[in-house]
């Protein structure tokens, strides 16, 4: 199984996706943003498309390694291919936008670990199997990703209407950050200092020391018991 990364910015690493990349033994490969590396010709068998500082809607004057519209030309090939594809945050931002759902500004910024509720949807997505009906994961976000007339939402929260999205049998999207690991966040909270502290007091914002102390062990456990359905599914 040939797993690839795009990887925005160095500090949002995979995390949790990573390690399940390795428990399954794939072959890993990774276009780095940030460095100016080009995406890959081929399609791999799935892809996973990671967060970052961006959204869809940034520029190169802002960000010049950032080539949104060639990220979503990529997704969509894969979709229509029938690889599998997950986004992460921003990508499941740029997936929305792939499958032609511009993303929106959340309701509210969300910082932490943060309670998630199963949908109607959601409980019966054979992907999800095993999810408790609530869950918690990390965020770190103020957008979220659009809706198309097909999509399904899966997972909302109380500060997000769209946490684990469905665009198609192949192609999830979570803006969740169930990948996140305690090494993640400590650079987090450091990288994005100034977000974390401008948004202390804001209703679904935790404190640096209740995202530190957090145990992301469960999270990540439950990102790779979705992973591991979504690998073993008929589509693959």
């Amino acid at each position: 199984m040939h797993i690839h990364f795009i990887q925005q910015v160095q500090e949002v690493t995979p995390g949790a996706y990573l390690t399940w990349a390795q428990k399954m033994r794939a072959r890993i490969t990774c276009t780095r943003i940030w460095l100016f590396e080009h995406l890959p010709e081929s399609t791999p068998d799935m892809l996973i498309i990671l967060g970052g500082p961006q959204n869809p809607s940034s520029s190169k004057e802002e960000y010049p390694f950032y080539d949104a519209p060639a990220q979503k030309a990529y997704i969509r090939r894969c979709v229509d291919e029938g690889k599998l594809v997950v986004g992460s945050c921003l990508g499941a931002q740029l997936l929305g936008e792939a499958m032609g759902a511009p993303f929106e500004h959340s309701p509210n910024r969300e910082i932490g670990p943060t309670p998630m509720h199963l949908t109607a949807e959601g409980k019966s997505d054979p992907h999800l199997k095993g999810f408790p009906e609530t869950f918690l994961s990390a965020e770190w976000h103020n957008d979220m990703p659009g809706l198309t007339p097909d999509c399904s939402i899966l997972a909302e929260s109380e500060g997000c209407p769209r946490q684990i999205i469905c665009y198609a049998p192949n192609a999830y999207g979570l803006q969740c950050h169930m990948e996140f690991t305690k090494d993640i966040v400590e650079g987090a909270v450091d990288w994005d200092k100034v977000t974390l502290d401008e948004s202390q007091g804001m209703p679904y914002v935790k404190s640096r020391d209740e995202i530190l102390s957090f145990d992301y062990s469960g999270m990540n456990a439950l990102l790779h018991l979705f992973l591991d359905a979504f690998a073993a599914s008929e589509l693959f």
